[in-house]
């Protein structure tokens, strides 16, 4: 029997091609195979053993030359045609017996997605059609594999090595994940004990210059190195392959190679990885996948958002070193939601108490987009958390007041898609703001307007049970997603770092000096400890210990700050209202010991493993230290009461009796125990 193959145009299309060729030669075992085929992919069939004959199809040559290479195949006297190109040769050609061109044509089954899956039915194959025992149509030579060995063998990787191969290149820019991102992830995986090889045609050759350079030599880079035949007994070799969606996913898939690809406008749908174990790496925007040769927005934000820890969480869990991404709590198996919205757009410390069920959600839900709700203030705690792909700020108090403005910031995030909103803290505005939306699954606590939530937590915060770090991690179980890391987190800006740097050496405060920073502030009267204590603390830690001491507050808070200052003794450094979130984490990552009130900076000096002594008054349980208090064995809580029945808070009628049963010496023995034993 004789049968003419017409193949695709790509690399990797004609890749996914091969399964219908290893069908063919399985339903008719003693057939010749002709393979026409354009020139890009024809290495795969020239010279292999499993084809009959391979003929080059140009298809930009001349009318002429079309018509007598139809001619000439008519006479070789083709008993089937398979037209995968939907081509004239299929439409025309005659045959003994029949031609399967009008395969293409036929209607495609819904729960058909893939394009590999597509082949097989056109060509009236299906899996079962392919045994696990055939040959490979793809050719591998002894001389290709000896090759290979003495490369591997120069670049010194052990034959027990766990040998990577990446692909960072793609025939499409816009399928291309950055270098950068390539180099930082290239620097996890040979920290991670891999050895990583480069592959790619001449086109790669700057990108892989780039990573080779980057990485100091500790990588062996193929890249335009490799015949068809030697990349296959490369990825034979290897362990798992990381690439862009290109050919060489292909390749590999169809060598059955354990695979993570990334993947940005086009659909993994269709064009995803096809192993037994594969991993897609995806942000789902709410505009992807376009499947668009530009992206129309001008930002490609379904590639820029991906980070290398996304890759590697899928690199661990296919090489089998961490559970599956979908977990589950009590049996329950994780939901899978594309786009998240968080929403927390209360204060600093709020936010930095929500920062572990963000690590939580997205090791639950690795591949979902996940958008945090902020206002502006706080914005800088999230810049550079790379468990987040977008943050969005809603400003009640400036360019989003007013009734026009809320119906803008509404069909904004109608816009974004988004298919779960977790609120963790209740408003009315946001239950109000994500009904609007249209986001069908809306989980929150259930007050301020709660029957507008389709998911319901009862509200008990206010007996202060837990810690508010606590209770955001437990609204996610609700989803079945178990709490990871309850550490808080806060990113470190480099123009942070310069700024800190210089002040502090205009400051004459040198490296080696011991910082104590004193934030004796709050934004409640109930909460403010006496400016005459705290310079007094000052005073004597300066002289105990050499502190050089620095004074921080809210700008509106200046005032109160003065106090402190104005008591003091000591020389001191006065920067109320002059830093902003993101410099004064740069400011506490330096010093050795942070005093202060119940607020925001205390958990920002938690989150940065700094020594902290918080100074509490307010005895209600929802305003306790229980709910509210610093984190950490490098932390201290001074809270007294005083018989009180029942608290008033800020309506205090004791002059707020249990603030001031805190004395000076208390403070200063919690700084020896620190200091001396910490």
């Amino acid at each position: 029997m004789k049968i003419l193959f017409v193949t695709l145009s790509n690399i990797g299309d004609c890749i996914l091609t091969l399964p219908v060729l290893d069908g063919l030669r399985k339903k008719y075992p003693d057939a010749q195979i002709t393979v026409l085929v354009p020139p890009r992919p024809s290495e795969i069939f020239l010279h292999n053993p499993a084809v009959a004959e391979t003929v080059i199809f140009d298809k930009h040559a001349k009318l002429a030359a079309k018509v007598r290479l139809f001619f000439d195949l008519s006479k070789k006297g083709f008993d089937l045609v398979v037209d995968l190109r939907n081509s004239f040769f299929g439409a025309f050609l005659p045959v003994k017996n029949k031609s399967l061109f009008w395969g293409p044509l036929r209607k495609i089954p819904a729960g058909i997605k893939h394009m590999k899956q597509k082949h097989l039915f056109w060509a009236y194959l299906s899996e079962g059609d392919l045994a696990r025992d055939q040959p490979r149509s793809i050719n591998i030579s002894d001389t290709d594999r000896e090759y290979i060995d003495r490369i591997l063998a120069a670049g010194k990787a052990a034959a027990d090595s766990e040998l990577v191969v990446i692909a960072p290149g793609a025939r499409s820019q816009v399928k291309c994940w950055s270098k950068e991102n390539f180099s930082r992830l290239i620097r996890v995986l040979i920290k991670d004990g891999m050895r990583v090889v480069l592959v790619g045609d001449d086109l790669d050759r700057p990108v892989c210059d780039y990573l080779a350079q980057g990485n100091g030599g500790q990588l062996i880079d193929l890249c335009g190195q490799t015949s068809l035949g030697q990349l296959s007994a490369l990825l034979q070799k290897a362990r798992l392959l990381i690439t862009n969606d290109s050919a060489v996913m292909h390749l590999a898939s169809y060598l059955n190679l354990p695979v993570v690809a990334i993947f940005g406008p086009t659909s993994e749908e269709k064009y995803g990885p096809w192993s037994l174990n594969s991993a897609t790496v995806k942000k789902e925007v709410f505009c992807r996948p376009c499947e668009k040769a530009q992206c129309r927005f001008g930002h490609l934000k379904c590639l820029t958002a991906i980070n290398p820890p996304d890759v590697f969480r899928q690199v661990k869990a296919v090489l089998g070193k961490e559970n599956s991404a979908l977990k589950q709590t009590n049996g329950k198996t994780v939901p899978v939601f594309k786009r998240i919205l968080m929403v927390r757009n209360d204060r600093l410390g709020d936010v930095l108490l929500s920062t572990p069920a963000i690590k939580a959600l997205r090791q639950g839900l690795p591949q979902s987009y996940i958008t945090m709700l902020v206002s502006p203030y706080t914005r800088e705690v999230l810049e550079g958390n790379l468990d987040l792909d977008e943050i969005i700020t809603f400003d009640k108090e400036a360019k989003d007041k007013g009734f026009w403005a809320a119906l803008r910031f509404i069909k904004f995030l109608r816009q974004k898609r988004f298919d779960l909103a977790v609120i963790l803290h209740p408003t009315s505005r946001m239950h109000w703001f994500t009904f609007l939306a249209g986001i069908p699954k809306r989980l929150g606590y259930e007050r301020k307007c709660g029957f507008l939530l389709t998911d319901k937590i009862k509200h008990d915060k206010q007996l202060g049970q837990k810690h508010e770090s606590e209770y955001a991690l437990e609204m996610l179980k609700y989803l079945g997603i178990p709490p990871a890391d309850t550490a808080l987190f806060m990113p470190i800006k480099d123009e942070s770092e310069k700024w800190a740097q210089a002040l502090l050496k205009d400051a004459q405060i040198k490296d080696s000096d011991r910082l104590l920073i004193i934030h004796p502030t709050a934004s409640c009267p109930s909460r403010i400890w006496p400016p005459e204590r705290f310079a007094r603390v000052a005073d004597k830690l300066a002289q105990r210990y050499g502190f050089k001491v620095i004074i921080v507050s809210d700008p509106k808070d200046m005032q109160k700050s003065q106090l402190v200052i104005k008591h003091m003794r000591t020389a001191g450094l006065f920067l109320a209202g002059k830093t902003s979130i993101s410099q004064l984490a740069s400011l506490l990552k330096r010093s050795q010991l942070f005093i202060s009130t119940d607020s925001g900076p205390m958990h920002l000096a938690c989150a940065l493993q700094v020594p902290v002594i918080t100074i509490f008054g307010r005895s209600q349980p929802g305003l306790s230290p229980k709910r509210w208090g610093p984190q950490g064995k490098m932390s201290r809580i001074l809270h007294k009461t005083v018989g009180c029945t029942t608290c008033l808070a800020h309506d205090c009628q004791k002059g707020f009796a249990c603030l001031m049963a805190t004395t000076v010496e208390d403070v200063l023995l919690a700084a020896d125990s620190l200091l001396k034993n910490p």
